[in-house]
């Protein structure tokens, strides 16, 4: 074997121990598992203050108060999400200052009578008319299926149309 053979030879073997022990300490490092520090910067959160609306898969679905120090899952309760929601899924949206907001709308599908009641020209007789209509026929599939609950004619429904909506 020539001497540069040999000396190849050795710079081969020295790179090959020096890449082994380099993973080595690589690897030792990585697994000691010190905590990362993260330092977030020191901004004052926003004050908290005025109305949320949620709906969806919720039984309460109407505007909230929100008050400083409700969380997410305070909400959540207040408005009763039903077993079938979506959690993974909660949107929310926050509108620019004198940003025109649509109004917001009654689902008659799933709306108890004392929501109901809410509506303009809607009283206790007609929400339980709605309600026994809804519990007989199954779910409305267009708002204008109102018309055919009994005590609902043309000028209460024009009343309450761009305050309701239905969902399956």
């Amino acid at each position: 074997m020539s001497r540069a053979d040999r000396f190849y030879l050795f710079v081969t073997v020295f790179l090959v121990i020096a890449a082994i022990a380099g993973g080595v300490t690589l690897a030792v490092q990585h697994n000691r598992n010190q905590p990362v520090e993260i330092i977030l910067s020191q901004t004052e959160p926003p004050e908290l203050s005025g109305e949320v609306y949620i709906s969806g898969a919720v039984s309460n679905p109407v505007i909230y108060p929100l008050r400083e120090g409700d969380t997410i899952q305070a909400l959540l309760l207040d408005a009763c999400v039903e077993p079938d929601a979506n959690l993974s899924h909660v949107k929310l949206y926050i509108p620019r200052e004198g940003e025109e907001q649509s109004p917001q709308k009654i689902d008659i599908n799933r709306a108890e009578p004392w929501l109901l009641q809410a509506l303009p020209g809607i009283g206790e007789v007609r929400a339980q008319a709605i309600m026994g209509y809804r519990n007989e026929h199954g779910l409305f599939r267009r708002i204008e299926d109102l018309l055919k609950v009994s005590g609902i004619g043309p000028a209460t429904f024009e009343n309450i149309k761009d305050h309701i909506t239905v969902s399956d």
